[in-house]
Order: structure tokens, then C-alpha cells, then sequence
């Protein structure tokens, strides 16, 4: 017994040391390219200093999820009054001008970049949501609140290439984080390593 908890242990410090030196070993521009996309997003969203996003649509990172396991974390300044509309948080495909502007042209358009994300119930300012996304065995994007895992709100089996992503409505400023050194809660599982660079993209 004492050497499967041994042997469990090392598994997941292996884990962490090997998320550990891959981080240290990107570039600085690397590391400033793990930021929201003003040209993946709407022309509604406004992109801030370190990673803050307000405005109102659909915001995609720069960053496609290329690993098996990756987490990030979503930040929240709202509003007290509590009138905010609905937030939703995941994970997009690659979108472009084209699309926004074929949205717009259309309003009823099923596809507005949603398919992959989820409506985070009774969030508040100084909030934080974390999103865990596996694509090894079973794909699939977990979502937790403060640190609290959302298991109703999981999806299930996707496809394709993603990008990490939020949907506001007016009102709200969220700051994504991809730092580990900078997340506020703890990932669900070791496996789950802050978000990285693929290095055939670097």
C-alpha cells in the first residue's frame, strides 16, 4: 500500500516539475502572447493591461489549448446592484472579422461562438472561476467557482482545435490568468497545468 502511495506521489510531483520547467522555459514573448486576441474577438470587447477584457460579446485568447490538460483562471469585477446579464465561460474555435461580421448581419445565426461555454449562476465581483479543459481519453471542460467544482455544468466530448474564451454583457471587467503563479484556487486535479505555448507555434 505504502508503495502505491508512493509511487501516486511521484506521479504527480513528476507532473509538476515537468508543467514547472516547461514554463520557465518559454520566452518572455511567449509569455506575453498568452493574452485575450482583439483580432479573434468581438469588436464590442475592449482588451486591457494584463489580461483584463470588458466591454460586451465574445473574447478568445491568443492561445489555442494544445496540451492534454490545461486550467486558467477567470478573475470578476462586477457590479453590487446585481443587473449584470448573463457570463459565460469556456472555450471557442478560431474566429476572424468574417465572423463577427456575418453575426452581426444576422442575428438569428445559431452559431455564435457559444457551443463550448457555459453560464456561471450567481457570480458576484471578486469572484473567481476556474476552467479545466482534458482532451487525453474522455475530452472534456470542467468548470469550478472559487475553487468549488461545477460537476452539473461539465461538457462533455468535443472536437478541434480551441481557444480559451469568455462571453460579457455590459458591466462587466473579467481578468483571465494563466500565470500559476498568480491563480487564486487550486486546479482539480495535478494533471492540470497553467496554459502553454505549443512549441511548434512558438
Amino acid at each position: 500500500m505504502g508503495g502505491c502511495c508512493s509511487c501516486l506521489f511521484g506521479t504527480s510531483q513528476s507532473l509538476a516539475s515537468e508543467t514547472e520547467l516547461a514554463k520557465q522555459q518559454q520566452p518572455p514573448s511567449v509569455q506575453r502572447s498568452l493574452v485575450i486576441s482583439a483580432k479573434m474577438s468581438a469588436p464590442t470587447i475592449q482588451v486591457g493591461e494584463g489580461g483584463k477584457v470588458s466591454g460586451h460579446g465574445l473574447a478568445l485568447a491568443g492561445v489555442s489549448v494544445e496540451q492534454d490538460a490545461a486550467y486558467w483562471e477567470w478573475h470578476l469585477e462586477m457590479p453590487d446592484d446585481g443587473s449584470l446579464g448573463e457570463v459565460q465561460f469556456g472555450v471557442s474555435t478560431r474566429k476572424d472579422s468574417k465572423f463577427y461580421a456575418a453575426l452581426e448581419a444576422n442575428e438569428e445565426n445559431e452559431e455564435d461562438g457559444t457551443a463550448l461555454m457555459k453560464v456561471i449562476p450567481d457570480i458576484k465581483g471578486g469572484d473567481v472561476v476556474g476552467v479545466a479543459v482534458q482532451q487525453a481519453d474522455l475530452p472534456m471542460i470542467q468548470f469550478l467557482l472559487n475553487g468549488e467544482p461545477l460537476h452539473d455544468l461539465a461538457i462533455n466530448r468535443f472536437r478541434g482545435t480551441v481557444y480559451p474564451s469568455i462571453h460579457l454583457p455590459d458591466g462587466v471587467t473579467a481578468k483571465v490568468v494563466f500565470n500559476e503563479d498568480d491563480f487564486t484556487e487550486m486546479s482539480p486535479h495535478a494533471r492540470f497545468g497553467p496554459l502553454m505555448v505549443s512549441r511548434g507555434i512558438i
